[in-house]
């Protein structure tokens, strides 16, 4: 009997993803918590199904089981997503470009906010998908390395191009081919999530922090810095400033990067790691500068001028949460035309302008202007040519690998 890959999570995995759930991106409701209600508790219960033995899937690499599609008779989709991760009007009651789409196509989508974090979404469809089953949802938004995930395992199903012209033909270059999803046959990305410098003008007396190494060694920051408690973020940035490249780098240099990291902690340069709760530090100038979530700080700017950001010449960390469908869901063909609906300029400018997060739609600048000049000028929301040009992705991990680098970053952050 072929051997499947295990789900089992070691305790450094476990601890990561605690982490993540209590304070990092997990915690956050895909805008920013200064905006945005909050997501609600999120249960750890997910773990427990996620770390069981349950039944292995049917098949590997990406080859999801053919299922059939009734898109042609029913016109519907169910669609989960991050909460606030939809425009919304301003009486709260619709949802524009849903609506628009429904209007024009036909096609009822069926739109529920039912995921609050990775782990706990992927334990609840997993006993579907692993025993060959539909999970009731057609389109699905997870983050990269999930998504990675289920092509891996064969639990998403691969899109047709002839159903994708508009995402085809936009797709911004820097999401055009992760080393998950080569060519974006299983994919496409909902927003990408960029991590930046962020500093406080007001707290630096006017000076401008620049680089991670300035973050790690300049004596006027020191107790005054923060790192971010997820390891692909702070690693990721620490590898950049090294010279190495996050996509394609080695066991001795992410050592490199936990010792380099490890220094400024001993001297006490770095103040903590943090998750989302370093906004609020940062506002107040108890920290000096630190790295940040580019969504983040577009809310911060909108009320504390002295808020600012840099692009280190290194490079910067961008990751993505990504629209799949599932295997066995019944209306891939409706799902393909919502996917494509949110890749027409218009369309992705409305969505951009209210979650305002990095648009991976090209052609979108015009469009956003018409609704807010400053938005379209904003490169955290839609990336200049030069700022793409520094995007980097943090490259996919084995098992074996995931386990020991978040073994080593628990022990650097005293988690």
């Amino acid at each position: 009997m072929e051997q499947y890959e295990s789900d089992l999570l070691s305790p450094a995995q476990v601890a990561a993803v605690r982490r993540s759930m209590a304070s990092g991106r997990g915690a956050l409701t895909r805008r920013s918590l200064l905006r945005a209600s909050s997501a609600g508790a999120l249960a750890v219960g997910g773990l427990g199904v996620l770390s069981a033995c349950g039944i292995p899937p049917a098949k590997r690499e990406g080859e999801a089981a053919a299922s059939d599609d009734d898109s042609a008779k029913e016109k519907r989709i169910t669609f989960s997503n991050w909460t606030e991760y939809m425009d919304v009007s301003e009486d709260s009651k619709s949802r524009p470009t849903l609506d628009a789409f429904t209007k024009r196509t036909g096609i009822k989508v069926k739109y529920t906010e039912d995921i609050n974090d990775n782990v706990e979404f992927f334990g609840k469809i997993k006993p579907q998908l692993a025993a060959g089953q539909d999970t009731g949802r057609d389109l699905i938004c997870v983050t990269d390395w999930l998504a990675a995930r289920f092509i891996r395992l064969g639990w998403a199903q691969k899109l047709d191009p002839a159903h994708l012209p508009h995402a085809y033909a936009n797709l911004s270059a820097q999401f055009r081919s992760p080393d998950w999803d080569p060519g974006r046959s299983y994919s496409y990305p909902w927003t990408g999530i960029s991590t930046v410098i962020a500093y406080n003008s007001k707290a630096t007396n006017g000076r401008k922090i620049e680089s991670v190494g300035q973050l790690l060694d300049d004596p006027a920051l020191k107790g005054r810095v923060g790192f971010l408690s997820e390891m692909r973020d702070s690693l990721g940035m620490t590898l950049l400033d090294l010279g190495k490249d996050p996509g394609k780098f080695t066991d001795d240099d992410y050592d490199a990067a936990i010792a380099r990291l490890q220094k400024a902690v001993d001297k006490k340069q770095i103040r903590r790691f943090t998750g989302n709760d370093y906004t609020s530090d940062l506002d107040k100038g108890d920290l000096a500068a630190c790295l940040a979530w580019a969504g983040d700080i577009i809310q911060l700017q909108a009320g504390n001028p002295d808020i600012k950001y840099v692009i280190p010449e290194a490079g910067y960390i961008t990751s993505s949460d990504n629209l799949l469908v599932p295997a066995k869901a019944r209306h891939k063909a409706n799902a393909e035309k919502l996917i494509d609906y949110y890749y027409e300029p218009p369309v992705a400018a409305q969505l951009a302008a209210y979650i305002n997060y990095v648009c991976p739609v090209d052609g979108v600048r015009e469009e956003l202007a018409k609704i807010d000049k400053s938005m379209a000028s904003n490169t955290l929301i839609l990336p200049d040519k030069a700022m793409a040009a520094k995007s980097h992705a943090f490259r996919s991990l084995s098992s074996e690998e995931e386990t020991a680098y978040e073994e080593k970053f628990a022990k650097l952050i005293g988690a």
